[in-house]
């Protein structure tokens, strides 16, 4: 009997510092949330049309420095039939007709003269230090104050942010996003139970700005979590209408607001991914659709009839990209505290924020078209991404005349020899490295070939 206890206890103890082991170095399940149901119609109405962001600048002001749009990609009225499709033409608090961006500006792009609403934008420039200047916002408000009380008012929640924060929002290449610095500095200029602005931060943003690639939305359906590193948990809807906080006047306006964005969730879970173009070599995919099953498929998922998606977090230690993003989470605990302690993670559809070290392996669905890759944007192709001994250190694309690598799978670009400008990516940066997840380095050629026509699939 006391030979029985001990063996037991052994095994135990065994199961437990095994159960240790593997939490620190194996991938981490996300469990599932539940999420607000809504109708996907109204959601894509308020989407494009709806006042989330309640001030901006004012309507005759805004094409002084913006041409009018002629394309009209989202079929829109007037006054919004002339407004390009990342800004929003609404009704300030006063009545006064402003233009204010909306949501568009980061999760669309225009793509061979078409607009996929939900691909990320790996267009936009956040190096463009004219467009995000804290002095040009100083002085439109200035001018307005001095001119026209009444568009003063309506447009100054939108300036004194843009003037408080808009020179901290800067990326070292063209391309990628600062959305996380965005959310950083946003916060640190509200109370987090009224949400009211302060000019003075109620919380020190710390660290430098942490480039992005934007993930596509019809990922969103798949997902236990959001972003890249899997911290966004709990209600989606409250992260995605974050971006109110931008002129946001207090708690019982993002009530208001956060009323629409289950229609807003609701419309992005029906958003697919767009199918591949050109013709597919069905034999090729079909080999390489074995090939990733056997080597890839255990942290990104099966696909087709009775396909699953884990929603795995990978450990750093395993993945081994650049850190710095996840990093930068640890190092702003006070971010963290600000948003779990806030009116975001009240009510009755809570969010909150639990950092991880690592990423998560992402949904692969419609990945052909969502170049450059990694987390930061830093690999043009999918060829780079299964074989990292073709990334380029430094390269180039072409933004005014983008031209895509069907054969390759992502942007043409040009190898660099070094830095020159904003539009070289440089991955020897902190935050922009392209090293990790080299685990097709292992494929031989043709199978590479091989999995990358399967991808063309998905």
């Amino acid at each position: 009997m006391k030979k029985l206890l001990v063996l037991t206890l052994i095994s135990v103890a065994v199961a437990a510092f095994t159960k240790v082991v593997r939490r620190e170095d194996d991938p981490v399940p996300i469990p599932a949330s539940p999420q607000r149901s809504g109708d996907a119609a109204k959601g894509y109405s308020y989407l494009i049309t709806g006042d989330y962001i309640k001030s901006g600048i004012p309507y005759d002001y805004f094409f002084l420095g913006v041409p009018k749009n002629t394309a009209n990609y989202l079929k829109r009225d007037s006054p919004n039939a002339v407004v390009p499709h990342q800004y929003t033409a609404v009704k300030a608090a006063n009545g006064e007709l402003v233009v204010a961006p909306n949501c568009l500006e980061c999760h669309a792009q225009v793509f061979e003269d078409k607009l996929y609403v939900g691909l990320g934008n790996t267009l936009i420039d956040f190096t463009d230090r004219r467009k995000l200047s804290p002095r040009a916002a100083g002085m439109a408000a200035d001018l307005l104050q001095k001119t026209d009380e009444r568009k003063y008012r309506a447009a100054l929640p939108f300036l004194r942010a843009m003037k408080a924060i808009g020179g901290e929002l800067y990326t070292e290449v063209r391309g990628v996003n600062s959305a996380d610095r965005l959310a950083d500095l946003l916060v640190a200029h509200r109370d987090p139970k009224t949400l009211r602005w302060s000019y003075d931060p109620v919380i020190e943003v710390a660290g430098k700005v942490v480039p992005t690639d934007t993930p596509p939305w019809w990922l969103l359906k798949k997902k236990h979590a959001m972003f890249y590193n899997g911290f966004g948990r709990g209600d989606f809807g409250r992260f995605l209408m974050a971006s109110n906080l931008l002129t946001v006047s207090d708690s019982s306006e993002a009530r208001e607001v956060d009323s629409h964005f289950n229609d807003v969730l609701a419309y992005i879970n029906s958003i697919e991914a767009p199918k591949y173009p050109r013709p597919v070599d069905a034999a090729l995919a079909k080999k390489g659709g074995v090939i990733f099953v056997q080597n890839c498929s255990k942290c990104h998922g099966n696909y087709g009839e009775g396909g699953e998606y884990p929603n795995l977090l990978i450990p750093e230690s395993i993945v081994k990209t650049d850190s710095a993003l996840y990093r930068a989470n640890f190092q702003s605990p006070q971010f963290i505290e600000w948003f779990n302690s806030s009116w975001f993670a009240q009510g009755d559809h809570p969010a909150r924020l639990e950092p991880f070290n690592g990423y998560i392996a992402p949904p692969l669905d419609g990945i052909w078209i969502t170049a450059p890759y990694l987390h930061n944007g830093s690999v043009p192709t999918l060829e780079g991404v299964l074989n990292s001994k073709l990334r380029p250190v430094y390269w180039s694309r072409d933004f005014d005349h983008p031209q895509y690598d069907y054969e390759h799978v992502g942007w043409k670009y040009t190898r660099e020899d070094s830095v020159r400008g904003t539009t070289v990516y440089n991955t020897t940066l902190a935050g922009y490295g392209n090293y990790g997840h080299t685990f097709g380095d292992r494929l031989s050629e043709p199978e590479r070939k091989a999995v990358i026509e399967y991808l063309k699939t998905l």
